[in-house]
């Protein structure tokens, strides 16, 4: 099911090489580390997670249901480490059965997805016991000003402009809500800045 947005497509493929060099490299990396087995990754974008695989996951099936992001990310898989299949799909419904995958990915992805709740459930639902979910996203303030400033960006250009980004989601809870149990949490400015989008967290929860 494709979800158009070839503006921000376009974009978001020269902003993803810039947030690399910028220190992202280091944070998906980072993030990656310590996934093994087969890994289900949400909102692939352009694929730029594909290289920092860790060799201890034996196969990856990357959904992306934007069509040039999703073409980006084909050539990609073709550079990777480990086995990347890149499919069409939107994270609210995964094209998997229950329980499947050791491990789900999701790097700046749930600020956009329509439903953050259903595609938490889907994650929820994919894993297998004691499987990880490992997630970096740009959330919610942690001031009430810039917290301010995020609804206002959430309800009016924000989301049409930059491909359905919601800078202002609490994702954290979010992921408690769906059920899942929430270790560690590493909460950091990026790219540097109190702005509506530097604030991110990268953790992982399990069942």
């Amino acid at each position: 099911m494709d979800v158009k947005h070839p503006i921000f497509a376009r974009f978001y493929i020269r902003l993803s090489h810039a947030m690399e060099r910028g220190g992202m490299r280091e944070k998906r990396q980072a993030l990656l580390a310590p996934l093994h087995g087969r890994v289900l990754e949400i909102g692939a974008g352009n694929g730029m997670n594909f290289r920092h695989y860790p060799r201890e996951v034996t196969q990856v099936l990357a959904v992306e249901p934007e069509p040039r992001l999703r073409a980006a990310a084909r050539q990609a898989a073709k550079e990777a480490p480990v086995p990347v299949e890149v499919v069409d799909g939107p994270a609210e419904r995964l094209p998997v059965g229950d329980g499947e995958f050791d491990g789900v990915l999701s790097c700046l992805v749930l600020c956009s997805v329509r439903d953050q709740a259903a595609a938490l459930r889907e994650v929820r639902r994919v894993l297998a016991p004691g499987g990880q979910f490992r997630f970096l996203e740009h959330v919610r303030a942690d001031t009430a000003g810039i917290r301010r400033a995020q609804r206002v960006i959430d309800a009016t250009v924000g989301p049409h402009l930059l491909g359905g980004c919601h800078c202002g989601r609490d994702t954290v809870a979010g992921v408690e809500r769906a059920g899942l149990r929430l270790g560690r949490l590493d909460r950091f400015l990026f790219p540097g800045g109190r702005t509506p989008w530097a604030f991110h967290v990268m953790g992982t929860a399990s069942h």
